[in-house]
Parts: C-alpha cells; sequence; structure tokens
C-alpha cells in the first residue's frame, strides 16, 4: 500500500538533490543550488535506494540507475523517457537523433527534457541541440549544471 510521499535531501556538488516517494516508486527528483541535506530517519525504501543511487552516481558517473519510477501520464512520454534514458554514460545525442529513433519531433524531446520530472536519473542532460551546443536544462543551476555532469561523465573540452 502507497502513503503519502516521502522528501529526502541529499547534498551533491551540482546542489542539493531532492527526492521525493513512497515505499514502491520514487515520484519526483529536483534540483536546487542551495546545498542542505535531510533525511528522515526511516525512509521508504524506493526514497532510499534512489538517494544510495544518486549518491553513488557522483563517486562513479558511469553508473546506470535502477531505480521504480512513476510512471509518464502517457505512452508517447513513456516513448519520450525511455528514448533519453537509452543515452549510455559518456554520450550524447541532440534532440535530433533522439526524435529520429522514436518518430518524433525535435521539440518533443525539448519538452519531455525540460519537464522531466527525474533529471540525472532520466539523463536529459545528455541530450544537446545541433551542431554538439549544450541547448538549456531545467534543473539546479541550468546549462552550468548540464556541462558539470557531461564533465563529470567523462565528456571533454569546454561545454561552456
Amino acid at each position: 500500500m502507497a502513503y503519502a510521499p516521502v522528501s529526502a535531501s541529499i547534498a551533491t556538488p551540482v546542489g542539493t538533490v531532492h527526492i521525493s516517494g513512497d515505499d514502491d516508486v520514487v515520484h519526483a527528483i529536483h534540483i536546487t543550488a542551495a546545498t542542505a541535506e535531510q533525511a528522515p530517519t526511516a525512509l521508504p525504501h524506493a526514497v532510499a535506494e534512489a538517494a544510495r543511487q544518486i549518491a553513488a552516481y557522483f563517486t562513479d558517473p558511469q553508473l546506470r540507475f535502477c531505480l521504480p519510477l512513476a510512471p509518464a501520464a502517457t505512452a508517447r512520454g513513456m516513448a519520450l523517457r525511455e528514448a533519453i534514458a537509452a543515452i549510455g554514460p559518456g554520450a550524447t545525442q541532440s534532440y535530433g537523433e533522439v526524435a529520429a529513433a522514436i518518430a518524433s519531433s525535435p521539440r518533443a524531446v525539448g519538452q519531455a527534457c525540460a519537464r522531466n520530472p527525474f533529471p540525472i536519473v532520466i539523463p536529459c542532460h545528455r541530450v544537446l541541440a545541433g551542431g554538439g551546443r549544450l541547448g538549456a536544462y531545467s534543473a539546479g543551476g541550468g546549462i552550468r549544471t548540464k556541462s558539470w555532469l557531461l564533465h563529470h561523465e567523462g565528456m571533454k573540452g569546454p561545454l561552456l
């Protein structure tokens, strides 16, 4: 039985990552610039596992997340989420490349990235604008956070 979502916060190099969920699924992840850490003593299983995996990612940028996430509202949203999640650590794809892989449009991919309720876990930071430009990033400190995450995963050269 799912109860009201519980939140946990962990300090990371890109700001505080806030995780909410229950025993069964993670409902949302948000990144804020402020650094603060807070965790209730008894976290629901999915929230505790998300906090553990996100903390591990900052030690091992090649980590592949395996978390029970709340489902997307639509089948199309789920297809977009899965296409973004398929981009592995250290790799990038353009909005157009992701769109072509699932017969969608670059704009739809951009909107899915902007509305991504699970930044870092669903790696919208790995989706770039045409020509390898960063494009936008709606989590944390925006493109500074996106650039940091890409460098953390091994991307070379100035991204910002």
